[in-house]
């Protein structure tokens, strides 16, 4: 419903301008000139192409953005895997110290360690 609103809106916003400017100019593109072309269409026709770039810039935009996100998801889960080989490490080590300072008595063991 919004959309079919906004259309509305839209199409009021171009029948008015092209109620107001009926004149007919030249239209120059380098090399090509098209005569006798009313200036609405020329306005309407720079709204749209205007429009059609800023989305085409905002959809590069947006791929970048994805492939950044993308990379440091990557190094994210790298260093979380670090960070768990570290704390099992560190829990080796850990129960390896126990092992020295009670060298006589049996040997801690840990079923959760590796």
């Amino acid at each position: 419903m919004l959309i079919l609103m906004l259309f509305l809106l839209f199409g009021a916003g171009f029948a008015y301008i092209a109620q107001h400017n009926l004149m007919l100019v030249s239209l120059s593109l380098g090399q090509y000139v098209i005569s006798d072309i009313p200036l609405f269409y020329v306005i309407i026709g720079s709204a749209i192409a205007g429009l059609g770039i800023g989305y085409i810039i905002y959809l590069i935009h947006e791929v970048s953005t994805a492939f950044t996100m993308h990379g440091k998801d990557k190094t994210l889960k790298a260093t979380k895997n670090e960070v768990a080989d570290l704390t099992k490490r560190v829990h080796q080590l850990e129960l390896e110290n126990e092992r020295l300072k009670h060298h006589d008595e049996p040997r801690p063991s840990d079923p959760n360690s590796l």
